[in-house]
């Protein structure tokens, strides 16, 4: 067990959307530490949102990343030997990563032959959870199908 508590580290905001959303997409998109390419990639996607959409497309995002966002997920919870899945509510902060997570996994997921890089798939991820379908959507409602086939040990949550 740890000795101190984590400190966890404040985000600001995106400086040119001033959106606290955008910020975590762009680090979640990052890979080895290279921010400018992946600020480049979401900003790119955003600008595509926005010529393809009547809507705004912050949004756009906003309400893709409502559509994704879990209510409950499964926590293992290991009692007299046993081991069970207890459904447990999601944290704000949690239900932002997990959305985001699978946004850009679904992104990742999708075939080359239809986009060519990973901003036009971010863009049709996007747009997809935004319309409630999509690998991200399916994601969800698989997380929440568990959380309620276990919701008989949900007595077990502490």
């Amino acid at each position: 067990m740890p000795r101190h508590a984590y400190k966890r580290l404040p985000v600001d905001n995106d400086p040119i959307y001033d959106s606290f959303e955008v910020a975590k997409l762009i680090n979640y998109v990052m890979i080895d530490g290279k921010k400018n390419v992946a600020r480049k990639c979401v900003y790119e996607a955003i600008k595509e949102l926005a010529k393809e959409t009547p809507d705004d497309p912050l949004k756009l995002l906003h309400k893709a990343i409502g559509s994704v966002q879990p209510t409950v997920e499964v926590r293992p919870r290991r009692i007299g030997g046993a081991s069970y899945l207890v459904p447990v509510e999601v944290r704000k902060a949690r239900k932002i990563y997990l959305a985001l997570n699978w946004i850009i996994d679904a992104a990742n997921a999708r075939s080359n032959k239809e986009y060519r890089t990973f901003t036009a798939k971010l863009v049709a991820e996007i747009k997809d959870a935004a319309n409630g379908l999509g690998a991200a959507i399916a994601k969800r409602q698989q997380v929440e199908k568990m959380a309620e086939a276990n919701k008989a040990f949900s007595h077990l949550k502490w």
